[in-house]
């Protein structure tokens, strides 16, 4: 069964663009993961201030299992690591699976 990721990213307003380039840099870098199924990153289209970053996985343990590889500490490493410096936003991780779905 499919889950789905969504980390909600509170990003002040004028670190957007950033954000965007960010992870514009990095689209595809999970692509060849076992069970790694999809990736988007949602931009407001309004004033708030929430980005949304949803995956889908095959499973719980294909999204563990990416959080523990190192593609992702390469990916999230902090300052001093070679990645660029930490931003000021905060995040916090929603998991869902679909009850329902139309592909029409």
């Amino acid at each position: 069964m499919t889950v789905i990721k969504i980390n909600a990213l509170t990003v002040p307003a004028e670190m957007g663009e950033e954000v965007a380039r960010r992870f514009a840099a990095r689209v595809g870098a999970v692509d060849g993961h076992d069970g790694f199924e999809g990736f988007e990153l949602l931009q407001p289209a309004d004033d708030r201030t929430t980005w949304l970053v949803v995956t889908r996985w095959r499973d719980d343990a294909a999204f563990e299992a990416w959080k523990a590889s190192p593609s992702f500490a390469h990916g999230h490493r902090g300052e001093g690591g070679g990645a660029p410096a930490p931003m000021p936003i905060q995040a916090e991780l929603w998991s869902y699976t679909v009850a329902v779905a139309s592909n029409g």
